[in-house]
């Protein structure tokens, strides 16, 4: 059996050992910095130092503090950049900003010439990986490499169990009927008609983490606006028009899917795996969540290590 097939196996997250972070709220709190852009004001974290930098970017409605055990056990090996992306987490929009998938990319491209980073090893979740192959489709020299995880592929974008958020975003309902609630209820925020049914082990979410996410979201009424904003473009279908530029895309990719996921099948990396022509596989996590990454950092920054350190032997991709 080839090396690349032994690293497609299926692997329980039951035999992987986790360790936590130390990047608490409190860091995470004391550490955001923000970046005055044409968009508008937007929240970003950074550790490590180096030559070479690796963008993070988070899942919805999540925000960079799902990162914070990856950026803990990557920063020694690159400069690592997680922001907010705009509508989400504690970055400050314009009230005039288009918020989408698309601005999104051109926020991402303004901020790396902020922080003066020509290109980036990317890793990415959910609809921040939905993003992730819109900036590989209009910036493609700015990513080197690309970690990708459970997240919006082709036709299946959106998927269809998240239209619901589409239509209450529509009615100007979502953060209502979805955020509100999950705030003044964490046992909610935790069950599965909560942010928990997307996560491994839900009962492990504090209810500072929760607060994390979702306080920001509804601190103004502009920041609900916004969050309708994102909410309804997040139900647009952006990713059929860019086949052809994700296979045009030759550098090395590395695929790992959670199995238990409802939005996001395993067919969806398969098609990933077979699109991008420098995939080096699919690590299928039977056992795994939508944000199996929050969750399993350790696991993410092995997979990101590997992935950074691969040399192809030949100009033809290893499968």
């Amino acid at each position: 059996m080839s090396a690349s097939s032994l690293m497609a196996l299926t692997i329980p997250t039951s035999a992987l050992a986790q360790t936590r972070s130390i990047l608490d709220t409190e860091w995470y709190s004391a550490n955001r910095r923000f970046a005055t852009l044409p968009m508008g004001r937007i929240a970003y974290l950074e550790r490590g130092h180096g030559p070479r930098a690796a963008l993070f970017l988070h899942g919805f409605p999540l925000n960079s503090f799902q990162w914070r055990g990856a950026l803990e056990r990557l920063s020694p090996y690159r400069r690592c950049i997680a922001p907010d992306l705009m509508g989400m987490g504690y970055s400050e929009g314009s009230d005039e900003q288009d918020i989408t998938p698309a601005t999104q990319v051109e926020m991402l491209a303004s901020l790396l010439d902020y922080l003066k980073v020509q290109d980036v090893d990317v890793v990415a979740n959910d609809a921040g990986g939905l993003v992730a192959q819109l900036l590989i489709a209009r910036h493609p020299k700015r990513v080197r490499t690309l970690l990708l995880s459970n997240c919006d592929v082709d036709t299946n974008n959106p998927p269809e169990k998240f239209l619901p958020a589409v239509a209450l975003a529509k009615r100007h309902m979502f953060a209502e009927r979805y955020v509100t609630p999950q705030l003044a209820n964490k046992q909610l925020a935790r069950s599965v008609k909560g942010i928990g049914g997307q996560y491994t082990h839900p009962d492990s979410l504090t209810d500072s983490t929760i607060d994390m996410y979702f306080t920001p979201l509804i601190a103004s009424p502009a920041r609900k606006i916004q969050l309708d904003r994102y909410t309804v473009a997040l139900g647009d279908s952006v990713l059929v028009p860019i086949r052809s530029d994700l296979e045009r895309w030759k550098n090395p990719v590395r695929i790992v899917w959670a199995l238990k996921d409802s939005f996001f099948g395993v067919e969806w990396a398969e098609w990933l795996d077979h699109r991008f022509s420098g995939s080096r596989g699919i690590r299928r996590l039977e056992d795994a969540n939508l944000f199996f990454p929050e969750e399993m950092p350790d696991l993410i920054a092995e997979e990101a290590q590997a992935l950074w350190a691969y040399r192809p032997r030949s100009r033809q991709p290893v499968r």
